[in-house]
């Protein structure tokens, strides 16, 4: 354990919590240092930087393909995807302004995964961004993803070179989660084929299959908030790493590959969805991969043969309305191509609009609305703050007149009827210990930097679901909503008003509601990353919910529309 001056300053204003010294005076930020957010994998150093490539190179052949092919080109679907753009969003920009006002250096956490190249640069040492320059924020790079080493080494299957590639980390990953990447330091090109014949060095990498390499980054816990023996969470000691690298065992702030290892999708075949997902591969779908990068027909390099199941690189998410955000952000940047933007919108919504099915049947004066989700996690998952699903009914009577309605999303106010539905959301919190600390209020909050509870979570989870797997893995279903094991659909019954004619329903999805924005914008007292974040919100549709999907119900006549119409 380290012993500078700045530490024994802070551990003389402390208290003993379960015997553990804990910040005791309210002051911020937290005085935590880069010791507190290291974690094992690929370190800075390790990786000379010129033998990452920028995305430039790699768009000779990978990318400008004729017009005819846009859909299926590598380079450019990527370039239109969160993927390429996380250092362009002012969303994640004004959200890492805020938590390092929070907690000190957490800001070199946040980078690790959504600027990973500043790894290699040596840059993610300025945990307030400083010093990114415009190759760090070209985001999750191709040479990045396709540097990626798998840190469990498999006889037989890993290629031989891991081996020495492992052995010379300080310390190995052991699980898949909070940026612990480790990249090959020579700087060659891995992908999934065998067969692959590149004017590159390249190695075949099975790994670049698996859901682990996106769980990478798509497991996250706070590494300076852990898990103690009777289930609740506390701050860590200062300038001490995590007890244990263990995501299960910190304070979840996403646990999308998490849910999907838990859920029927990651069980042998995985699971059949007749085409809903997967694409070219087929119905049956199993890894992220299989739906966030669906196979397409289509040549993987300008002068290559098709493939019949290339892999899409449009990483498509739920990111619609950031989008939105980032293409109103860089409309002057020469480096952003607002048709990439587009394309990657569509296929955001697109994605959107098959994560869930909706289902209504009528019952004497109630209509039961159930709601499915049809993804391999819960939905909705991913970073926490702000996302959240819900489901409007509106009773019409035979000449189409409103009678009553649930759910109703006021677009002049940005105001959600939250008591007439049920939210599918998660809150974090503060406990009685980190309001001490921090000087701030119990409950909760949208500091998620400094969350030690989880307040709510009332999101679907996937199939396969049991609540004792995911309560102990940090996924617990929180609050008023239930679910059994093995249950996957949220149902709900609704009385009708009198002469009700018909329930039309339609399911919508959120990032941006106004209470959240304006957090960051009133909370940011560092910078104007808040106030840059609210007027690119204001003028891009202040956060509209986005439809997924619709249904109707007449005279006791289901009327099933296949997604959102």
């Amino acid at each position: 354990m380290s012993t500078s001056p700045n530490k024994w300053i802070w551990l003389a204003l402390v208290l003993v919590w379960a015997g553990a010294g804990r910040p005791a005076v309210a002051q911020l930020p937290i005085p935590m240092t880069q010791e507190d957010f290291r974690v094992p994998g690929t370190q800075v150093g390790d990786m000379p930087d010129e033998y990452l490539y920028p995305a430039s190179v790699c768009r000779g052949c990978h990318g400008n393909y004729p017009s005819e092919l846009s859909h299926v080109e590598l380079l450019g679907n990527w370039a239109g995807s969160l993927m390429a753009l996380g250092g362009k969003d002012p969303l994640y920009i004004a959200q890492v302004s805020t938590a390092n006002q929070d907690v000190a250096n957490v800001g070199s956490f946040c980078t690790r995964c959504h600027l990973p190249v500043s790894v290699v640069t040596g840059h993610v040492a300025q945990a307030d961004g400083s010093t990114l320059d415009a190759r760090d924020k070209e985001g999750v790079t191709c040479h990045f993803c396709h540097s990626m080493v798998d840190p469990v080494y498999k006889q037989g299957i890993s290629p031989p070179e891991d081996v020495a590639i492992l052995a010379a980390l300080t310390n190995v990953p052991l699980h898949s989660a909070n940026g612990m990447f480790v990249l090959d330091p020579t700087g060659t090109r891995r992908g999934p084929r065998e067969d692959a014949e590149p004017p590159h060095d390249f190695l075949p990498s099975p790994f670049h299959r698996e859901s682990a390499l996106c769980g990478t980054c798509h497991d996250v816990g706070n590494v300076a908030v852990s898990k103690q023996s009777n289930g609740t969470y506390r701050y860590n000691l200062i300038d001490t790493q995590s007890p244990s690298h263990d995501p299960a065992q910190q304070f979840p702030l996403e646990r999308t590959y998490t849910e999907w290892k838990l859920s029927a999708f990651a069980v042998g075949n995985g699971v059949d969805l007749g085409g809903r997902f997967g694409g070219t591969r087929g119905p049956l779908v199993s890894t992220c991969q299989d739906c966030h990068m669906p196979g397409v027909a289509g040549p993987p390099c300008k002068n290559c043969s098709d493939r019949p199941d290339l892999a899409s690189h449009s990483f498509a998410g739920a990111a619609v309305p950031t989008l939105d955000l980032i293409a109103a952000f860089t409309a002057n940047d020469p480096q952003v191509d607002p048709e990439h933007i587009a394309r990657g919108r569509a296929a955001a919504l697109a994605m959107l609009q098959r994560a869930a099915s909706l289902e209504l049947t009528r019952d004497g004066n109630e209509v039961i609305a159930r709601v499915t989700n049809e993804t391999g996690h819960k939905l909705p998952t991913g970073h926490i703050e702000g996302r959240r699903v819900w489901l409007n009914l509106r009773f019409l009577d035979a000449s189409g007149a409103l009678l009553g309605e649930t759910g109703h999303y006021d677009t002049a106010t940005q105001h959600l009827d939250e008591t007439s539905t049920t939210v599918y959301e998660m809150h974090v919190g503060l406990s009685a210990d980190a309001a001490a600390a921090t000087g701030l209020t119990v409950g909760v909050t949208t500091r998620m930097a400094l969350a030690d509870t989880i307040e709510k979570d009332s999101r679907i989870p996937p199939r396969g679901f049991a609540n004792a797997a995911f309560e102990a893995a940090g996924a617990p279903v929180v609050g008023a909503v239930t679910y059994a094991d093995g249950q996957y659909w949220h149902e709900r019954r609704y009385v009708m008003p009198a002469n009700t004619d018909r329930v039309d329903a339609k399911l919508y999805y959120q990032t941006l509601p106004r209470h959240y924005i304006e957090a960051l914008r009133d909370g940011n007292v560092t910078d104007d990353k808040g106030d840059i974040l609210y007027a690119l919100w204001e003028n891009t549709g202040k956060g509209a919910p986005v439809p997924m999907s619709g249904t109707g119900i007449s005279f006791g006549t289901v009327v099933m529309r296949n997604g959102f119409e």
